[in-house]
């Protein structure tokens, strides 16, 4: 394994920023660092996917949170100076891509804009540290699989591949990709980018796919699958992902991308399929049709990437990471947790469901 010269084997610090901190992959973060013992600062909106109810069940007496927007650039100035950190996630992002079709500036102002605001103040905040504290901070920038574009039946992406954005918010994703790779090169300043392909696990947003599909499945409302549904994902744990983003902080190398995923690729309709059967298992009703009837195709999503895989050998190497989880053994852990969790579900969706299909732009 090639040795990062930034390890902190013998000295962790001690205090990190989580923005997004009350979304999905943002919450999961903030657990596994608590575990480390890591001072935890959660920086969200609460806008789109994060919830208060979400972060309740991650913080704790080491952790503050703040709801604020990333592209305050007052805001994020006093979060920076109040709470001195050594490292920042930036998960923050609206990331949905039907909802992006219906309101793509949205998602420039909160992933272009709001990624520059966080990476300008962090540099000043960067270069009021003495030496020992500013060669040991990480700004940590999580991205997606989706700013390369789309592959055909063979092939895999790699931290080096061309960035071809399809949909608005790969689009975005991708321009905040650039932006953190110029402060690296102008400024020096200390980014990691990690590149994720599709994760999947308890406390997703109900209006995602997997979460979706099991409400919906749950109570015997139709099961719409886009397309044919042959669109391909690696789909990753979002524990598995967590574990890395911290791997990154620990042994990643500052001006680097690292790239997670599992190597586990589906089909959307096996992913829906195997939700349905699992379903038959946990939640039997005697006398109801197996749940896979319930799946009719709808029309394709405009821009519907065809597939997406990763080359995690690299990070595998460097990060010392590899995927924990499989997809089956974290789809049953899944399913699981949303039938246990019910009332989340009616929480986080604030009384409405999610029903009419989003993304439909014009034809809306």
């Amino acid at each position: 394994m090639r040795e990062s010269p930034f390890v902190r084997d013998h000295h962790r610090p001690r205090t990190a920023i989580v923005t997004g901190g009350a979304g999905f992959i943002g919450s999961a973060v903030v657990r596994r660092l608590r575990r480390d013992g890591v001072r935890v600062i959660v920086l969200d909106a609460l806008t789109s996917a994060g919830n208060q109810a979400t972060l309740e069940a991650s913080l704790g007496a080491n952790s503050v949170f703040i709801r604020g927007d990333i592209t305050d650039a007052a805001m994020v100035a006093e979060v920076y100076r109040r709470y001195r950190p050594d490292a920042v996630f930036h998960l923050a992002a609206e990331t949905h891509v039907d909802r992006v079709i219906d309101t793509p500036m949205r998602f420039v102002q909160a992933n272009i804009v709001g990624t520059a605001v966080l990476l300008d103040e962090g540099l000043r905040h960067w270069r009021s540290l003495n030496a020992v504290r500013r060669d040991a901070f990480r700004f940590i920038h999580a991205s997606t699989d989706e700013v390369f574009g789309a592959l055909g039946s063979e092939g895999v992406f790699t931290p080096t591949s061309p960035h071809r954005p399809n949909s608005p918010y790969a689009a975005s994703k991708s321009a905040a990709d650039q932006l953190v790779r110029s402060w690296y090169q102008t400024f020096g300043f200390p980014v990691i980018t990690t590149t994720s392909s599709n994760n999947f696990g308890p406390h997703q947003f109900p209006e995602k796919l997997m979460p979706l599909t099991i409400r919906r499945a749950l109570r015997y409302d139709a099961v719409r699958v886009y397309g044919e549904g042959v669109q391909t994902r690696d789909w990753l744990y979002v524990d598995d992902h967590a574990d890395g983003l911290v791997a990154a902080w620990d042994r990643g190398i500052p001006g680097q991308t690292y790239l997670f995923g599992s190597g586990e690729e589906r089909q959307n309709l096996h992913v829906v399929g195997e939700i349905c059967s699992v379903l038959d298992q946990f939640a039997p009703e005697e006398g109801r049709p197996a749940r896979s009837r319930l799946i009719e195709h709808v029309a394709d999503r405009p821009g519907h990437d065809f597939r997406y895989a990763l080359d995690i050998s690299i990070t595998q190497e460097s990060l010392a990471w590899t995927p924990a989880t499989s997809f089956e053994a974290g789809l049953r852990r899944t399913v699981g947790w949303y039938l246990g969790h019910q009332a989340w579900c009616e929480t986080v969706l604030g009384g409405t469901e999610v029903g009419e299909r989003l993304g439909l732009g014009e034809a809306a």
